[in-house]
């Protein structure tokens, strides 16, 4: 034996150390979360040689299923995966790769792998092993998918909402420029956004001179008008619409025109936004229908009144005389004369009204009356002229009201006779007085055909006439106009609640007299 050959204790000691050395490396491998595989690249088709745990339970396969097997059987039948070719590209070469790819567990179910290889090479720089390290990604994947997913489907969502919006500016550009109005709308500083076809031709006036500037500027100022101005600058800040406001006014290129102008925030899908939009009429024409109403009512309720007072005077000669005579037929035709002669005064009357109120003609006599013995006149008086009527009275107030009580007997003779007149299957009404702060609240209620939502906006307008009763009920639609005028200029409010087919409750207050005044 040499002199400086190891002894074979050493070299088992040796051995042993090395074994303990791999030993440990292999538990530590054991220990770590990521998936971690070795081939033998000296060996044919690269085979695995050795899996740690964590591999074992990312792919669902046991060690004696893993090893002897190259690597891509992990992706089963999906093998058309670009990261396959990459993969043994990279291992002809000998060269470090980072993939992400596919691969499905035992159970068949799909995991996402993250994969480094690295080659490990001996003295001579020959490839003898890769190392493969896997991470599974697969809730990244998931995520990132579920991101993709939602990705997708807010854009269309997006696309769909863009699409429904454009639908919505095409058909709201399309009702703009067809609607027969001005219409025009405003940013937060009263600059002009937009304005319609029936604007420009309104008032003869070109795109370039309307939008882009602010309103007072228009034409020569004719909506510069300070409580016009103080009314549209609440819009914003209250919500607060503009409605049937009156321009009078000398219009540059069109002349002097009667502009009725509406003006409210733009409200799109339940928000509002800084915007107004503001429609203004035409209604120079139908003033000058309504004057020439008011002068042909002027003149034939005069015209009609001077006859009529003479044949009344005749009639009246007529009853003297006809104590001479026994005729029964002609003492029953000379009370139907009589009866006829008293509705036409009334019809006459009535017209006069009208006309009076319109010109701001009407006289109002004021003087202080105990408006419960009033009312109950005017009940009493109804039901001797409508016995077959069935009026009751309820409430009672002890309160004096200064006003004219003729006109306002002559608003409950109209509420208790429409009610009875328009009630055609019920003849019960019912009239309720009561005190309500510093007014008196008078109610007259019927059961008949009711008032349906539209007719109720209208229905204190001069003519206005419920629709479909012309022939079943004639009259002129102006007892309810001016029952309604003669309650506002006693200080108070006439108002109607109905619903059609149940009846109607008609109102109105009047202000009780301070003992001060």
């Amino acid at each position: 034996m040499k002199e400086n050959a190891p002894s074979t204790d050493s070299l088992d000691q040796c051995i042993q150390n090395n074994d303990n050395d791999l030993a440990l490396y292999l538990k530590a491998l054991d220990s770590t979360y990521s998936g971690i595989i070795i081939t033998d690249n000296l060996q044919y088709d690269n085979p695995i040689i050795y899996c740690n745990k964590a591999f074992e339970t990312i792919s669902g396969y046991s060690q004696n299923e893993i090893i002897g097997h190259n690597c891509r059987f992990l992706q089963a039948q999906d093998r058309s995966q670009n990261e396959r070719y990459i993969i043994k590209e990279s291992i002809e070469r000998g060269e470090e790769c980072k993939i992400e790819i596919r691969n499905y567990r035992k159970d068949g179910s799909l995991f996402w792998n993250e994969l480094f290889i690295s080659p490990l090479k001996n003295d001579e720089g020959q490839v003898t092993h890769f190392i493969g390290v896997q991470y599974d990604i697969n809730d990244r994947k998931k995520a990132a998918h579920q991101l993709c997913e939602q990705k997708s489907h807010v854009e269309l969502k997006i696309l769909e909402r863009t699409k429904e919006l454009q639908d919505k500016e095409s058909i709201l550009s399309s009702i703009i420029e067809t609607v027969r109005e001005s219409l025009l709308v405003l940013d937060a500083n009263y600059r002009v956004l937009s304005a319609n076809r029936h604007f420009l031709n309104s008032f003869k006036v070109s795109m370039e001179e309307t939008v882009g500037k602010v309103l007072f500027d228009l034409g020569n100022q004719q909506w510069d008008i300070s409580a016009l101005k103080e009314m549209l600058t609440q819009i914003l800040p209250t919500n607060n619409p503009v409605v049937a406001y009156e321009v009078d006014h000398l219009f540059p290129h069109i002349g002097r025109k009667v502009m009725l102008l509406n003006a409210f925030r733009i409200e799109f899908e339940g928000q509002y936004k800084d915007r107004i939009l503001i429609a203004i009429e035409d209604i120079t024409e139908k003033r000058e229908q309504d004057l020439r109403k008011d002068d042909f009512l002027t003149i034939a309720s005069h015209e009609l009144r001077n006859p009529l007072t003479t044949i009344k005077g005749l009639s009246q000669i007529l009853v003297r005389l006809s104590s001479e005579y026994k005729d029964p037929t002609y003492i029953s035709t000379l009370d139907k004369i009589t009866t006829y002669i008293e509705r036409l005064n009334g019809l006459i009357a009535t017209l006069l009204d009208t006309s009076k109120i319109q010109s701001g003609n009407i006289e109002l006599h004021m003087e202080p009356f105990e408006i419960d013995k009033t009312i109950q006149d005017a009940i009493e008086n109804m039901r001797s002229a409508v016995p077959e009527s069935n009026i009751q009275y309820s409430g009672f107030t002890d309160c004096m009201v200064i006003g004219d009580e003729l006109q306002v007997i002559q608003v409950v003779n109209n509420l208790l006779s429409n009610a009875i007149k328009y009630s055609p299957n019920s003849k019960n009404v019912e009239v309720n007085i009561d005190k309500v702060a510093n007014f008196v609240k008078i109610c007259v209620r019927d059961y008949g055909m009711g008032i349906n939502y539209e007719d109720k906006l209208k229905i204190f307008e001069r003519f206005f006439r419920v629709r479909g009763i012309q022939k079943k009920f004639p009259g002129l639609g102006i007892g309810l106009y001016i029952s309604h005028q003669i309650i506002i200029n006693h200080g108070g409010t006439l108002w109607v609640e109905s619903e059609l087919g149940e009846g109607s409750t008609f109102s109105f207050t009047l202000p009780i007299l301070n003992n001060n005044e």
